[in-house]
């Protein structure tokens, strides 16, 4: 019974190790090279793509915020209280 068992697991390491092997192999032919460059370039792309989206968004973030504080966004001021600055009633106050 033992020498049957040491067999079975014997074939079943052999049957691994052959199939890592022949995955190893395959990606060591030119089409597998090219595929794994083509894969590498994609996750490339995509992590620039990724920086570029970041870095808009803390752009957009940073605007907003400069705008705040130099009142950019601040609404345009009515008819009369425009007149009166014109006229320097701002200065009076």
């Amino acid at each position: 019974m033992r020498r049957v068992f040491w067999l079975a697991m014997g074939i079943t390491i052999g049957a691994l190790v052959v199939r890592k092997l022949s995955r190893a192999a395959e990606k060591m032919t030119p089409a597998g090279l090219g595929g794994s460059i083509a894969e590498g370039l994609r996750e490339l792309a995509e992590a620039i793509g990724d920086f570029g989206a970041d870095i808009r968004e803390a752009m957009a973030e940073r605007e907003q915020e400069l705008r705040a504080g130099t009142g950019l966004d601040a609404p345009l001021p009515a008819a009369g209280d425009a007149a009166a600055l014109r006229r320097g009633a701002h200065s009076a106050e």
